[in-house]
């Protein structure tokens, strides 16, 4: 059963993890369903939200592959219950 789950990123030094970090969401585009990116002024940290649908397995070895990253923290929350999705 697949599930909703929200992926909080903290990229501290974007410069340096911004392009493994996007190779890393680019694989992993069949499950994602929201993005959303907030870069600050001066350019030494950035936020990113994601929203997947998937089985827990595939939602951990992807937050899994993104902590791995260095300067890179990341969080995830995932509903309780299953949804039914196409």
């Amino acid at each position: 059963m697949k599930r909703a789950a929200i992926i909080s990123v903290i990229l501290e030094d974007p410069q340096e993890s911004q392009l493994e970090f996007n190779n890393i969401v680019s694989e992993f585009h069949e499950i994602l369903r929201g993005r959303m990116g907030i870069p600050f002024k001066g350019g030494n940290v950035a936020l990113v939200s994601l929203t997947v649908v998937a089985d827990l397995d595939t939602i951990n070895s992807f937050t899994g592959r993104i902590g791995k990253l260095d300067g890179v923290i990341v969080k995830a929350s995932s509903a309780k219950e299953g949804i039914d999705v196409e």
